[in-house]
Parts: structure tokens; C-alpha cells; sequence
């Protein structure tokens, strides 16, 4: 049997429904170097995606979800060539390595991942058999099973014991405070493009005890603060700045004014929360390797590419929706949002209107919940009587709804 015998990945991860084609696969694979190294591993995501017969796109897909989830730390390495490079992975447990550790690592690994390095002087060359091997001989094999380094599983009880007592004596250390502050960073949902310096000062205005707080309460919030059917979650310098966690039970009685009904998408309510998640700015995206070569080969397909990009990933939540619905699975929707849409007229699937909603929908690369079977009607925001083109009526209707909302930035939400 050649290379590890097993994978250790956590078993949270299992039943995650964020995870989606080969994610657990390609997580196995990296969890197969648990014992080594802290965890980490360098791994070419061409040789993964040979091994697990598909697309080098699909890890890379893999890869950047399981990193977005938590399940996976990576640290990508940049070749002063410009070239593409292997990257470092570890399946996150609850240990950090030096970044001295990787230098050595590096060494070690410099002729494996470098294609252009010279072959090894002590290297005898193809169709040369190498030297004998030494002649000790080692011990006896031991007939139990393999032992395994487990030290950077170490369970939970004890990895918050040590944590506690760690952080007991390095509140004010600067290691310690910039390490917390990048996992509260990290975890806020508008990172991508929230300052990051901004947040970073306002973090080290703070006390231990007010970062701790601050931290361990963010999730909380942002779910919170999302729920009450707001449009944006302010920055993270904001929540910082103005102790937000501190209103978070304010936020979660505005959270609780949620219907108690389910619906999906094709209802008047479900119909307003998929239009309020598709009026939320587009998600940052940006075109992965595979995708830049296709554009360089073959220009004219880079609008396509784009669109279909956006369509699938600029809008998370809008998607979500419509997957739910197709399901035939239901969501809650947020009363204010249930009030908003009840004037929501029926569209006849297929007429004028329905064929004008979606040409809106195709203007602005949203994605589009299809009619089922036997489904006649489906609900969009009522149009006006007083413009004649079906075109322009949606786009109005779209703007009505937008500014019933109330979703327009403040000063907070810009920042």
C-alpha cells in the first residue's frame, strides 16, 4: 500500500449543507495529511483533480468553498517567475504554525513543485540503478495499527481549557490581539470588501475584554441584523466603532417579527424576499485560471462567461432561494417584507408580462426562478397603468419596490 493510510477531516463538516460536488472528496484528500507537518500540506490542484478524475476547475471551486466555510486554511505561494505554483493547505483542527515553518518546508520541497530545477547531483540519472540500500535492517513491524500524530486534534474540552489559559496571559500581546482580530475579520460577512486597516485600528482601540466580547458575538449579530430583513450589514469597523453587539438584542426583536408562515418563491412574500436579496450590491467575483485561458483563446465569449458567472455566484442568497424552491422545501420571510409584497399582482407564465419580468432579469444578469409544470401564474411587483411599455413598467416597478424597502446606504452601510 503506498501513501497515507488514512484521512482525518472534523466531523462537523459531514453534514454541512454549504458542501456541494466533490468539496468532501477533495477535503479527504488534504485531511490525509493530518500526521504531518502540523496538518499542512502542498498539493498541485491539477495531481488532485487527476486523482479524483475531474475538472481542475471543480477543486478550485472545491478548494475556495471549503477555505470560505472554515474547513480549510490555505497559504498560496507566488513564484518569482510569476508562475503558477502549488499552494500550502491544512485542514483546519485548532493549531497555527510559525510562518518560519513553511520556509524550511519549502526547501524541502523545492524540486518536487519546481518544473524548472536542475536535477539533484546525488540523483542518479534515468536508467542508472541507485546504490544499495543501507544494510540495517529495521525492527519488527508491530501487528497493531499504525499510530497516528495526533496532536493537533486535540479534543475540544481541552482545546478550550488551553485556549482560556492562553488567553489569560496574552490579552495585550500583539501576536495574540492581530491573530484575533484576523479570525473576527474573516468571519465578518462584507470582508471582501470592508477596509480592512480601518477595522484593524478600531480593533486595537479596544479593550481585551471588549474584543472578546465583540468577537464572540459577531456571528450572533450578523445573523440578527440580516434576518430583520435589512438590505446591507454595516462594515466591521462599524460594528467595532459603535459597540454594535451591544444592540444585539434589539436587533434579534426585529429579527423574531418574522412570519410565522414558509413560503417559496413563487408566493407574493417569497416573490419580495427573492427581489429584496437580488437588489443587494453584486458579490465581488472574479474569473478563475481556467476561465481567463478560455477568454485569452476565444474573446468573444468572455460576456457569456461573465453572465453566467454572475447568474450563478453574484447573488448567493437570490440562488439560494431559488434552489430552495425548486426543492419544493419553504423559507421564512421577514413580516415587513410579507406587508410590502402583498399588492403583488399574478403574472400569467409565458404572456407579455411574464416574458418582460424576465427580459429585466437578463438585463441585469440576475438569476431567474423557472415556472414549474403546471404552474400558471407566478408573482411580481404590480406594474403601472400609466406606462405603456412592459419594459419600462418592470424597471419602475422594480425601483418602486427598492424604495419601499428602504434599502438605500447610509453613511454606515457605504463605509
Amino acid at each position: 500500500m503506498t501513501g497515507p493510510r488514512l484521512s482525518i477531516i472534523p466531523g462537523w463538516i459531514i453534514t454541512d449543507p454549504r458542501l456541494k460536488g466533490k468539496d468532501l472528496q477533495v477535503l479527504c484528500m488534504l485531511g490525509r495529511n493530518a500526521n504531518t507537518r502540523h496538518g499542512w500540506c502542498r498539493r498541485s490542484q491539477v495531481q488532485l483533480a487527476k486523482a479524483l478524475d475531474c475538472s481542475r476547475s471543480t477543486v478550485q471551486a472545491a478548494i475556495n468553498r471549503l477555505v470560505e466555510i472554515g474547513a480549510v486554511e490555505r497559504r498560496e505561494v507566488v513564484e518569482k517567475s510569476g508562475r503558477d505554483s502549488a499552494h500550502w493547505y491544512r485542514v483546519i483542527y485548532d493549531s497555527s504554525v510559525d510562518s518560519s515553518a513553511f520556509d524550511a518546508w519549502d526547501e524541502q520541497d523545492e524540486k518536487e513543485f519546481d518544473p524548472n530545477s536542475e536535477a539533484s547531483g546525488d540523483t542518479p540519472p534515468a536508467g542508472i540503478s541507485a546504490g544499495p540500500a543501507d544494510s540495517g535492517q529495521a525492527g519488527p513491524a508491530d501487528s497493531g495499527p499504525a499510530p497516528i500524530n495526533a496532536s493537533t486534534l486535540t479534543p475540544p474540552d481541552k482545546r478550550e481549557e488551553r485556549e482560556r489559559e492562553r488567553s489569560a496571559n496574552q490579552e495585550d500581546d500583539p501576536a495574540a490581539v492581530e491573530k484575533a482580530f484576523k479570525r473576527f475579520f474573516i468571519g465578518w460577512k462584507t470582508a471582501i470588501s470592508d477596509s480592512e486597516p480601518d477595522a484593524r485600528r478600531v480593533w486595537a482601540s479596544l479593550s481585551a475584554e471588549q474584543r472578546k466580547t465583540a468577537e464572540a458575538r459577531s456571528a450572533d449579530y450578523q445573523a440578527a441584523a440580516l434576518s430583520s430583513g435589512r438590505k446591507h450589514l454595516c462594515s466591521a469597523a462599524t460594528y467595532l466603532r459603535e459597540e454594535r453587539w451591544e444592540k444585539l438584542q434589539d436587533v434579534a426583536v426585529q429579527a423574531q417579527a418574522t412570519a410565522p408562515e414558509l413560503y417559496t418563491a413563487y408566493s407574493r412574500a417569497g416573490r419580495g424576499l427573492l427581489l429584496a436579496e437580488l437588489l443587494r450590491p453584486i458579490r465581488y467575483l472574479q474569473l478563475d485560471a481556467l476561465e481567463e485561458m478560455i477568454v485569452r483563446q476565444k474573446p468573444e465569449k468572455e460576456d457569456l462567461i461573465w453572465r453566467d458567472k454572475r447568474e450563478k455566484k453574484g447573488w448567493p442568497e437570490a440562488v439560494k432561494l431559488i434552489e430552495t424552491t425548486v426543492e419544493r422545501r419553504k423559507f421564512p420571510v421577514p413580516q415587513r417584507i410579507v406587508a410590502l409584497s402583498q399588492d403583488f399582482d399574478k403574472v400569467m407564465v409565458g404572456g407579455p408580462e411574464w416574458q418582460a419580468w424576465q427580459r429585466l432579469h437578463q438585463a441585469r444578469c440576475w438569476p431567474w426562478l423557472p415556472a414549474p409544470e403546471k404552474l400558471d401564474w407566478m408573482q411580481f411587483p404590480r406594474l403601472s397603468p400609466d406606462i405603456d411599455d412592459l419594459d419600462e413598467a418592470c424597471e419602475r416597478a422594480v425601483k418602486d419596490f427598492e424604495n419601499a424597502l428602504g434599502m438605500e446606504r447610509d453613511n454606515d452601510d457605504a463605509r
